[in-house]
């Protein structure tokens, strides 16, 4: 059976969040009442002319800075024609041989791949080349019914990114981690919501195979209707084996367009594939170019801190492991969080905070399906959790039983650990007495602490413990035995 190379591009389509649409004053909101956010200009009547919306062009170009791409000094605008019941126009406005954005590409962080594949990971540090991003209008949406279809336009006019990547993907793999790589970028700059479940990020992909030692590329067959990550990922297996049989059976693959349903888990043939020109580009001479210098000046100050400048970051000020500060960086919102636990004591070890974030705070959002948004633990409050442990005032574990609380209750640590009877006991004379019985009823140990075993030491804090019920200081009674046993 002869061994095949795959080859993927990606393009993602991303609306902008702006308020109002590309080429009109409509609003854009995601859920409102069909055809209620619509104009002349939006829906392709007779006269009306389109305006350019500066928001979306600034937006672009900073997804571009984000992204190390180039901004050309000088762009246009096109029509792409085709017919289609949701392109009200007949021609969709669009950007074809002078785009916003001119290569650059998206880094592939580890934490990005599917979590069964983050332990063998082909090419760590891949960046994948980008070909281009242009801006355009997004289209109305299609409802498909058993025996008929409707329409809404309020989607239609939206400002809309397409990000192409260069036939720069591997496998299935590298597509999700692509996809979600580009996602965090896109919501650390604030640009686009970048929820697919909304539908304001869509992507096509375009697969082909050639035999291993052939240079030219294979047929290319572009995927549509992928909803999800996942199903992204099982499009492109899916699409793989598919070809890979054809191809062993002695079939030519061409060129065209397949729809893929994520419910028969399989792919379907559409139509084959227009090239540039069945499109009929040309220059929309309702629009002017725009030189785009004052605009770059405009954006580059605004270039956030990128998930993995955060990342590394966190590594360094902050002493997290490198996988701790990928997971915390991985999105926006949990590192501001995290960020302003730390700030609100900055006499709290930053890692000690991380640790709870991680392997506290996050599982017990993911245990009852809440987001950061809906947490009940603030940032200062987590803080002063940490802070009671870090002083000795309860032990670790009342500290896990007292977040149980604060997270069910929202209540401060404070309160909770008073009501559980936690404060532990710091008096030196009443530890020393503890310490004091205990060593003259258990010889045996104290010799042998004297003998040179000094895990012997912990038996002692073990039992103050216990007879403190709990409320000792355990690192006061190790200084106590330590210094009546050893002097």
């Amino acid at each position: 059976m002869p061994k095949y190379i795959v080859t993927i591009g990606l393009e993602v389509h991303a609306q902008l969040t702006t308020q109002s649409k590309m080429f009109c004053a409509c609003p854009v909101e995601y859920g409102a009442e069909p055809n209620t956010h619509t104009c002349p200009t939006c829906l392709g009547l007779p006269g009306a002319l389109p305006v350019l919306n500066a928001a979306a062009i600034e937006k672009t170009i900073l997804t571009g800075m984000m992204l190390g791409c180039e901004t050309p000094p000088l762009v246009k605008w096109d029509r792409k024609n085709y017919f289609y019941p949701d392109m009200p126009k007949n021609y969709q406005i669009t950007q074809f041989d002078l785009p916003l954005c001119i290569g650059g590409g998206v880094p592939l962080y580890d934490l990005a791949y599917p979590k069964d594949a983050q332990k063998s990971i082909a090419k760590p540090g891949k960046v994948v080349q980008l070909t281009r991003i242009h801006l355009e209008e997004d289209v109305g949406k299609s409802t498909h019914y058993d025996k008929f279809t409707t329409l809404d336009f309020n989607r239609a006019g939206t400002p809309l990114m397409e990000i192409v990547s260069e036939p720069d993907i591997d496998s299935a793999e590298e597509a999700f981690a692509y996809l979600t790589s580009l996602r965090q970028i896109l919501i650390y700059g604030g640009v686009s919501d970048a929820d697919m479940e909304k539908g304001n990020l869509r992507c096509d992909v375009n697969i082909s195979l050639r035999p291993e030692g052939q240079k030219e590329l294979g047929a290319k067959i572009e995927l549509k209707n992928l909803n999800s990550m996942s199903a992204v990922r099982r499009a492109i297996k899916f699409e793989t084996e598919r070809q890979a049989e054809a191809l062993d059976r002695g079939e030519k693959l061409i060129q065209s367009t397949r729809r893929w349903d994520d419910d028969r888990g399989e792919t379907t043939l559409m139509r084959t594939k227009e090239d540039a020109h069945d499109y009929r580009y040309f220059p929309d001479p309702d629009l002017l170019p725009v030189r785009t210098a004052d605009l770059v000046a405009k954006m580059k100050p605004l270039v956030p801190e990128l998930p993995h400048e955060k990342r590394a970051r966190f590594e360094q000020d902050y002493g997290c492991s490198a996988y701790d500060a990928g997971v915390l960086a991985s999105e926006k919102e949990l590192a501001a969080w995290y960020e302003a636990a730390v700030s609100a004591d900055p006499s709290v070890p930053a890692k000690k905070i991380a640790n709870w974030v991680i392997n506290d705070l996050l599982g017990a959002l993911n245990d009852r399906s809440l987001n950061l948004a809906e947490c009940p633990v603030k940032p200062e409050a987590l803080s002063a959790l940490v802070a009671t442990v870090e002083a000795g005032k309860i032990s670790n574990n009342q500290a896990k039983e007292v977040f149980a609380e604060m997270f069910e209750s929202g209540k401060p640590a404070a309160e909770i650990i008073k009501a559980k009877g936690f404060e532990q006991v710091s008096d030196t004379g009443a530890l020393e007495a503890i310490v004091e019985q205990i060593l003259a009823a258990n010889p045996d140990k104290v010799a042998e602490v004297k003998g040179g075993n000094e895990k012997a030491m912990n038996w002692f804090t073990g039992q103050a413990m216990k007879a403190s019920q709990g409320k000792a200081n355990p690192k006061m009674v190790t200084e106590i035995v330590r210094k009546k046993v050893l002097g």
